[in-house]
């Protein structure tokens, strides 16, 4: 059954989902950092380090949000980047932030849903996904429409919410995720749904191994992860072989 942010709501989760982040995106960024204590941002730079040695020139930013990730790319040194989103409010604070910094030669970002990219196939040669697939009305039709947008040899880097497994830690940010963060999220946000939505959503998450597993079925290959901060998040990386498995993407 799939985790939706609006119970109430006879909207499928891909509008409720749109609908939430246009609602909280003049305070995304902020609620962001505080609530992560700014760890996001190293997360991010440990993310595009699994892109170094790929050197990709053309790179697809998939539910880009406020363009955090497309930024953090920068450091590749692309020709260009490409941040693509289902939330206008979202797309709205990711332009403005790039035209301030002037970067709008080189990051660009279009209203599109990961589930059916605007693109040819084989466009890019990278392909980042931060805190959004498990956004994604159906996870496994998003990770193909990436499949199908990159090059042969080229990389997916996903970032993600996972859940700790050692203890103290694990009872710790259990208690974080369910009490402290919902409470925040809703004074400063006004959306009460948000911030309870997330947890709900990284907790049905098929995190780790779980997640492999589904990135190998859709044809990816040295599919790997790499636990974040005692596992709070993960990043999660699979390669498009040069030899397309046809059967893996039907």
């Amino acid at each position: 059954m799939a985790v939706l942010p609006y119970k109430d709501s006879s909207q499928n989760k891909k509008r409720q989902v749109a609908q939430m982040f246009d609602n909280i995106a003049h305070r995304y960024d902020f609620l962001n950092h505080l609530l992560s204590f700014h760890i996001d941002k190293i997360w991010r730079k440990n993310a595009v380090r699994k892109l170094q040695a790929l050197s990709p020139q053309f790179i697809l930013d998939v539910a880009t949000g406020t363009g955090d990730f497309a930024l953090a790319a920068l450091r590749l040194h692309p020709q260009q980047i490409t941040g693509v989103d289902i939330s206008e409010g979202m797309l709205g604070i990711a332009k403005a932030k790039i035209a301030r910094k002037q970067l709008s030669h080189q990051i660009g970002f279009e209203l599109a849903d990961s589930e059916n990219l605007p693109f040819p196939d084989q466009q890019f040669d990278a392909v980042t996904v931060g805190f959004g697939v498990r956004n994604f009305e159906s996870l496994e039709k998003g990770l193909q429409e990436i499949f199908r947008v990159l090059r042969n040899g080229g990389q997916l880097v996903v970032l993600e919410f996972s859940k700790p497994q050692k203890a103290p830690f694990r009872q710790i940010y259990h208690f974080y995720f369910r009490r402290i963060l919902p409470l925040i999220g809703r004074m400063i946000s006004k959306d009460p749904s948000a911030y309870t939505y997330l947890p709900d959503s990284v907790n049905a998450f098929p995190d780790g191994d779980n997640f492999l597993h589904i990135l190998r079925q859709i044809g990816f290959t040295d599919c790997r992860n790499y636990p974040q901060t005692f596992g709070i998040a993960t990043i999660y990386t699979g390669i498009r072989p040069a030899q397309q498995n046809r059967e893996a993407t039907q």
